[in-house]
C-alpha cells in the first residue's frame, strides 16, 4: 500500500503514520486533508475496492453519508440569504400541498434536527416512491417524537424535507440545485450516488466495504440510500471536497457563495438541540464539538461501507477531512485524532469510550418500549437489577449508568464500555418517559417484565 504525498511547511505531514494506521484498521483506501492558512496538506492511500489495484487519488470521490446535510444546509442558506427562504418562515409556505405539520415546522428546525420528526423508514419501504408521497407519510403528526421546536432528535426525514423546500423555490431537482448553489461556486465536480435528476459522474468513485479485520476480510458493499432521500445522504466527495466547504466557515469564508455572517449563522447553537452521544450542541446543519476553549463544528458521515469526517476550527483556522471505504474507517478517524493532537492540531478524540466516571445502581422505571419511527428500542431486566439494551431485536448489551440517567454499553467484541445514551424524565410527572441513542430520540410505547429464567418480553 503506497501513499501519495503533497507537503507543506506550515501543517503536520502524516503520510507514514497514515499509511500505517490504514493498513492496521484494513482499510482499502483513504484520504486525508489538513488545511491552514491558505495551504492544504493531503494524504492518500489504497485502492478504490480491495485487491482491484485501482489506486486512491486526491480526486477520488468517496460516498460521504450524513456529510452532505451539511451541504444542503449550505444551499438552504444561500437562498436564505437570497431572499428566497426565511429560517422560521413555516415551509407551509413554500410547499403548500403538505397537509400535515406545514404550519408548524420551520428551516430553522428542520436544519438543527429539532422539528420533532423521527429518524427514518428502512431504505427498502421508500426504494421506489417520490419525494411528495414521502412527505406526506413521514412528515406527519403521528410519526412525531417530539412538539416540533422543543428537542433534539437527529432526523433523515427533516433532511429531505430540506431538499424538497429548495427544489419547490429553485425549479430544480436537488442534486441539480445543490451542484449550481454549492458544488461548482466551490469548484467541486459533482457526484451523487442515485440522486434523482443528477448526471450520471464523470470522477471515480470508492467502493465502500465491509471489513472483518480478524479474519482479514474486506468484501465490496453497494450503497442501499434510497433515492428519494439524497439530501440526506447521496453525495460522493474527496477530502479536499469537504476542505473547500469548511473554508466557507474560515475568517472571510467565501463570500461569493456565503457572507461571512450568514456562515457564522451555521455555527451558533440552536437552543433546545441537545445531542447527546453525537456532539455538544448543533447550529444549522452543522454539530458544534468543544475542545476546551475551542469549538470545532463539522459533521460524521458513515454510510454504506464508508467512513468520512469533517472538523473545522473556525477561529484557529484549521480544517481537517477523512474519507475512507470502509466500516472500519470511524477506528481510523479515532486513532488519526490521536495523531493529530500530537502533532499539534488543537483537535480532540471523539467521544465513543465511557467517561471516567462512578457507576451508579440502574434507575427504577427504565424498562420497557421506546420507539423512533419503525426503530424499537427494548430496555428489559435481566435477574437481579441489571438492565440490558436491544435495537430492533439485535442482541441485548449490558448498559451501566451513571449520573443524570446517563449509560454506557458493553460493546460485545471488545468488552469495553462504550458511549450508550440517556433517559429523559416527563418535566411534570417525573417518569421517564424517552430514552435518546445516538442522538436519536425514542418515545416510550410499552414496558418489559424480568422472567426467572433470564429471559426477556416485551
Amino acid at each position: 500500500m503506497v501513499a501519495s504525498v503533497t507537503t507543506s511547511s506550515a501543517l503536520p505531514t502524516l503520510g507514514h503514520e497514515f499509511a500505517a494506521l490504514v493498513r492496521r484498521h484494513g482499510v482499502p483506501g483513504a484520504q486525508l486533508a489538513i488545511h491552514r492558512a491558505g495551504r492544504t496538506v493531503t494524504t492518500e492511500v489504497g485502492e478504490l475496492e480491495y485487491r482491484t489495484g485501482q489506486p486512491v487519488t486526491a480526486d477520488t470521490a468517496f460516498g460521504i453519508g450524513s456529510i452532505t446535510k451539511s451541504f444542503t444546509a449550505t444551499a438552504a442558506m444561500v437562498l436564505v440569504e437570497d431572499g428566497d427562504l426565511e429560517l422560521d418562515e413555516a415551509i407551509g409556505a413554500y410547499v403548500p400541498g403538505m397537509r400535515e405539520l406545514g404550519d408548524e415546522l420551520t428551516l430553522r428546525c428542520l436544519l438543527s434536527h429539532t422539528a420533532g420528526l423521527s429518524s427514518g423508514p428502512d431504505p427498502d419501504e421508500v426504494s421506489t416512491i417520490s419525494v411528495p408521497r414521502y412527505v406526506t407519510e413521514y412528515c406527519s403528526r403521528r410519526r412525531l417524537v417530539l412538539p416540533p421546536g422543543t428537542g433534539f432528535s437527529y432526523s433523515n426525514i427533516g433532511y429531505v424535507l430540506v431538499g424538497y423546500v429548495i427544489e419547490a423555490v429553485t425549479g430544480m431537482s436537488w442534486a441539480q440545485a445543490v451542484a449550481s448553489i454549492v458544488l461548482r461556486p466551490l469548484g467541486i465536480q459533482p457526484a451523487f450516488l442515485g440522486a434523482p435528476g443528477a448526471e450520471p459522474p464523470t470522477r471515480r468513485i470508492a467502493s465502500g466495504h465491509s471489513v472483518n479485520t480478524a479474519l482479514g476480510r474486506a468484501r465490496p458493499v453497494f450503497p442501499l440510500q434510497a433515492p428519494t432521500e439524497a439530501a440526506a445522504g447521496a453525495l460522493a466527495m474527496s477530502a479536499t471536497d469537504l476542505v473547500a466547504l469548511g473554508q466557507v466557515h474560515l475568517g472571510a469564508g467565501v463570500p461569493e457563495l456565503l457572507p461571512a455572517r450568514c456562515a457564522e449563522q451555521m455555527r451558533v447553537p440552536v437552543a433546545g438541540a441537545e445531542p447527546y452521544g453525537l456532539a455538544d450542541a448543533w447550529g444549522l446543519g452543522l454539530a458544534v464539538f468543544r475542545e476546551g476553549t475551542t469549538a470545532w463544528v463539522g459533521h460524521d458521515g458513515n454510510a454504506d461501507g464508508t467512513a468520512c469526517y469533517l472538523r473545522i476550527d473556525p477561529v484557529g483556522g484549521w480544517v481537517v477531512a477523512l474519507t475512507s471505504n470502509a466500516n472500519t474507517g470511524a477506528a481510523l478517524w479515532k486513532d488519526i485524532l490521536g495523531e493529530l493532537a500530537r502533532a499539534g492540531v488543537p483537535i480532540g478524540r471523539p467521544r465513543v469510550e465511557a467517561p471516567m466516571r462512578i457507576p451508579t445502581v440502574p434507575p427504577t422505571g427504565c424498562a420497557g418500549l421506546y420507539v423512533n419511527g419503525d426503530v424499537e428500542y427494548v430496555v428489559a431486566e435481566k435477574e437481579g437489577r441489571d438492565l440490558y439494551l436491544a435495537v430492533d431485536g439485535d442482541g441485548f448489551a449490558r448498559m451501566t449508568f451513571y449520573d443524570h440517567l446517563t449509560f454506557t454499553l458493553q460493546d460485545p467484541e471488545s468488552g469495553r464500555e462504550v458511549l450508550g445514551g440517556r433517559f429523559l424524565r416527563n418535566p411534570a410527572t417525573k417518569e421517564i418517559h424517552a430514552l435518546q441513542v445516538g442522538g436519536r430520540l425514542a418515545r416510550r410505547r410499552g414496558y418489559t417484565k424480568r422472567t426467572n429464567a433470564g429471559h426477556f418480553s416485551a
